[in-house]
């Protein structure tokens, strides 16, 4: 197996594991508190993450540590996953999957958009047009089949799976800015987060789930689309000769999230749910593309 083949086996499978991670996130929500579901899914992502760093020979780096990198990773550590899954989570936990997963795929756009005046990076006017080519997917999505146009009781959790693309985008940045081993930044930044998490547990009643599905969902969650997917996806990159090809790829994801959606879900996917998303994505391509001027041969 060559490596470009390779890039595709490991991009594939990330591909799937977020296909399922909508559906993953109802199914563990309708029988558990957000943070059952956000503790259990952290402490298990960072089980995998020390495993791989392990087995990397990466592990003994941790330690060498500065105090300004370990302060930075409790910094990330909760900005996610605690404080941008339990806002996640709550949108999940109030609106049809098939609503809350594109609200929540705008980030790469709202990364441009934040740039501006905090990576003192030019922005084109594509950025603005794809900015509203995916707003106007969103206004399709939410409108959930247009029959009343917005379900006014689910207007905060909407806004609250937009803010976590405004979250995410923090983070982003805040991540580029670490010069760290990628896998480092991760694994200490989850640790911290399963210590502030594992914290609040003496405050809350029944921080953990008490069945054996719950749990089984809950380390699925961690498991497949906080630890392995991410790590797959370093992979892919790696093996990978073009990243513009392997990244591409990510735009199927949420359609085919969309056939867990319904028949494990059981939701009925509306028309406007498939236009909508069509949009959005297409506004994140259009973000993704590199227009180049074309010169004049004579």
């Amino acid at each position: 197996m060559n490596n470009q083949t390779k890039a595709y086996v490991y991009a594939g499978l990330t591909i799937l594991f977020w296909s399922t991670v909508a559906t993953a996130f109802k199914i563990a929500l309708a029988e558990q508190s957000i943070y059952q579901v956000l503790i259990v899914a952290t402490l298990s992502s960072l089980v995998v993450l020390g495993i791989s760093l392990f087995m990397s020979g990466k592990f003994k780096l941790i330690f060498k540590s500065t105090r300004k990198e370990i302060l930075y990773s409790a910094a990330m550590g909760f900005m996610n996953p605690a404080f941008y899954y339990l806002v996640l989570f709550k949108a999940y936990d109030n609106l049809p999957a098939q609503v809350a997963q594109p609200l929540n795929l705008i980030w790469p756009i709202i990364i441009v958009l934040i740039s501006i005046p905090l990576l003192k990076q030019k922005v084109e006017a594509k950025s603005f047009i794809a900015l509203f080519v995916s707003f106007t997917g969103i206004i399709l999505v939410s409108s959930q089949g247009g029959g009343k146009f917005f379900k006014t009781e689910q207007i905060p959790y909407m806004l609250m799976a937009l803010s976590t693309s405004i979250i995410w985008s923090f983070y982003w940045i805040m991540n580029v800015r670490d010069t760290r081993d990628e896998s480092i930044k991760l694994f200490m930044g989850f640790g911290f987060a399963a210590i502030i998490l594992l914290s609040a547990s003496f405050f809350i009643e029944n921080p953990f789930p008490r069945g054996i599905n719950q749990w089984a969902v809950d380390i699925y969650i961690g498991f497949f689309e906080m630890g392995l997917a991410f790590l797959f996806w370093m992979k892919a990159l790696q093996f990978t000769k073009s990243t513009d090809k392997i990244s591409n790829l990510i735009f199927i994801f949420p359609f085919i999230s969309l056939i867990f959606i319904h028949y494990l879900l059981g939701e009925a996917i509306h028309l406007t749910t498939l236009y909508g998303l069509l949009l959005v994505v297409a506004g994140i391509f259009l973000q993704k593309t590199k227009f180049q001027k074309r010169k004049n041969v004579r």
